[in-house]
């Protein structure tokens, strides 16, 4: 009985090793799948607020441009403003041009 006993004793500490192993296998799971979560918040994260701060500049150079658009329409405006628009040689240039349009 002795070599009986050594066998299920082994087959005793071969079953402890591989409920060993399934542990190990499920821990090393687990770890896993939580790193992957963890990773994945990360990344929301951080891609959440590239996203904003890509719409700030975005707001950013939106305002800068009108700005810049109003300001070269009021220089424009200016600019105008002072011009001293002769209407009758104006009219006579238009006549000439119209009157050259349909001959």
């Amino acid at each position: 009985m002795h070599n009986d006993e050594v066998l299920g004793h082994l087959l005793e500490i071969e079953s402890e090793a591989a409920a060993l192993v399934d542990d190990a296998q499920a821990e090393a799971d687990r770890r896993i799948t939580e790193a992957e979560k963890q990773n994945r918040s990360a990344y929301d994260e951080r891609y959440r607020e590239k996203n904003k701060m890509l719409e700030r500049e975005l707001l950013k150079t939106k305002e800068s441009a009108l700005q810049q658009y109003r300001q070269e329409l009021e220089t424009y405006k200016e600019k105008i403003a002072v011009i001293d628009i002769n209407m009758d040689r104006f009219s006579a240039q238009l006549n000439s041009f119209i009157e050259g349009e349909l001959q």
